[in-house]
């Protein structure tokens, strides 16, 4: 008989249940699925993620028909035990340090390799190996091109370069409102959503369980079907306009170009390798430029994979790293996604978007949300955490490098070269956030003075002696001596400490 497959809620592509090599399920194996009401106990997720989530599961159930068991069940275990008893079960490698232990503890469940990326860990731990512990992203991208043969020709790079940054970084165009490109794919709920909805009503009504943010009409995929017609929308009407505008922002077009893509693959329901190859595909046949497709490529092939990579290379304790000494907890403003207690327009805005839909692209996230954090001196922990429940594509492999590494530096530089952050000049300059605001880029001190442009000097000025050494921080630092204010911005910023800005 047949070893029944166990699927998580991220792993619900058909490729989680090919047979391989690699002793995979076999053909037709029947498919357990528990739905373990302990993982909405165990935080407070953001509403539309709970949503996302369990509507994708329940109609991936449904697809599978009577081939799956899925079960309700308050824990994994018990949901176990009323499925297979203590017969034998196989599972793809988890997601996560917590899902691996648990599946590690039960003797009938085999482990098996991870599935949805692109590079196996062994691949990566050839890689990485003889680096001096050197792991930069930049390398590993362009190592990741040359071993998949990514947007290249005859051996050399699309376009004569690896990276097309230099033609990626443009501010929104002068005086636009939004980019004037086709909108993204937007999914029609159904039954199952009503249902799921209905659930959550009567849990926080009824069992105690509680979230954060809102809950409107379900915006990303919670099928195969509906993701590859996201995928297939972003290639043919939206990628041609990706690359240029893909670090801008404005505020009436919170989506711009981008492909909403994350939470369809880290769901599971896309595989990076047919995203990555229909974007080739694209480019070749001339619908899309080069840098587009490059920066697509970047996000899912470069990025996508090294943070996945670097989560299992550095080991669990690296989610405990806090190399600045931040200990600040989150102000209630920030852990509520009360944006109407901000008055300064990016954070508001950002955190409206968050609050709304439990999205918002990577230079909010990274530029407004974890500047902000990192200049206040918020726990990282508890920073990562805050990202993990608050979007729908928030994972503990996505988050813990994302937020730990890039976002707070708070693992010292082992993943980025320098912290993150700005002033308001370069909010200004790559939005349209500061139009209308009650704060002043230009300004440090006074009624007017940005958080971000004081905030920044305030947080140099508190790091001075770690970041003096660091090459690309050193020229900040010292600007820090050409400040006749400063004392009066440290002033300030003691006084705002703990308050929304």
């Amino acid at each position: 008989m047949t070893t029944p497959h166990w699927i998580f809620g991220d792993q619900l592509g058909p490729h989680f249940l090919t047979p391989t090599g690699e002793g995979g399920p076999g053909r037709g194996a029947p498919v357990v699925m528990i739905e373990a009401r302990s993982v909405l106990r165990r935080r407070r997720l953001h509403r539309a993620k709970a949503h996302l989530v369990l509507s994708a599961m329940r109609h991936r159930a449904a697809e599978l028909g009577r081939r799956v068991t899925y079960v309700r069940a308050e824990t994994y275990r018990e949901g176990l035990r009323r499925t297979v008893g203590g017969a034998p079960v196989t599972v793809c490698h988890p997601t996560s340090y917590a899902a691996l232990r648990l599946v590690r503890s039960l003797p009938q469940v085999r482990v098996l390799p991870a599935r949805g990326f692109l590079v196996t860990r062994e691949e990566f731990a050839g890689w990485a190996e003889g680096r001096g512990g050197r792991l930069l992203q930049e390398d590993f991208y362009r190592w990741v091109r040359r071993e998949h043969d990514l947007l290249m020709e005859g051996g050399h790079p699309a376009g004569g370069r690896l990276s097309h940054d230099h033609a990626n970084r443009e501010p929104p165009p002068r005086g636009a409102r939004s980019l004037d490109v086709p909108g993204p794919y937007r999914p029609r709920e159904d039954d199952i959503d009503a249902e799921v909805r209905d659930d959550l009503d009567r849990w926080e009504r009824e069992d105690g369980v509680r979230f954060v943010g809102r809950d409107g009409p379900r915006r990303f995929p919670a099928t195969r079907r509906e993701a590859l017609s996201a995928l297939r929308r972003f290639v043919d009407h939206r990628l041609a306009f990706f690359g240029p505008y893909e670090d801008a922002v404005l505020i009436g077009d919170p989506v711009m170009s981008h492909s909403l893509l994350s939470s369809s693959l880290n769901l599971g329901l896309l595989h990076p390798v047919e995203c990555v190859e229909r974007a080739e595909r694209a480019w070749r046949e001339g619908t899309v430029p080069v840098n587009s497709a490059e920066g697509f490529v970047r996000q899912v092939a470069g990025w996508r994979e090294y943070v996945w990579q670097l989560y299992w290379h550095f080991g669990e304790d690296y989610r405990h790293g806090n190399t600045l000494g931040h200990t600040e907890q989150l102000p209630e403003y920030f852990a509520e996604l009360d944006a109407d207690a901000v008055t300064a327009r990016c954070l508001a805005t950002v955190l409206a978007q968050v609050r709304d839909t439990g999205w918002t692209h990577h230079i909010p996230r990274l530029m407004v949300l974890g500047s902000h954090a990192l200049q206040r001196g918020w726990d990282p922990a508890a920073v990562t955490d805050w990202f993990h429940r608050c979007f729908v594509d928030g994972h503990d492999w996505v988050m813990v490098p994302n937020v730990v590494g890039m976002s707070q530096y708070a693992d010292g530089g082992r993943m980025t070269t320098k912290p993150y952050t700005s002033g308001g000049a370069y909010l200004h300059r790559m939005s349209d956030l500061c139009d209308g605001c009650a704060y002043r880029p230009t300004e440090r001190t006074g009624p007017r003075a940005c958080p971000y442009t004081a905030g920044y000097w305030a947080f140099l000025h508190r790091h001075r002696r770690l970041l003096s050494g660091n090459a690309r921080m050193r020229r900040a630092v010292k600007g820090l001596d050409r400040l006749g204010d400063l004392d009066e911005v440290l002033r300030q910023e003691r006084r705002r400490a703990g308050k929304a800005p």
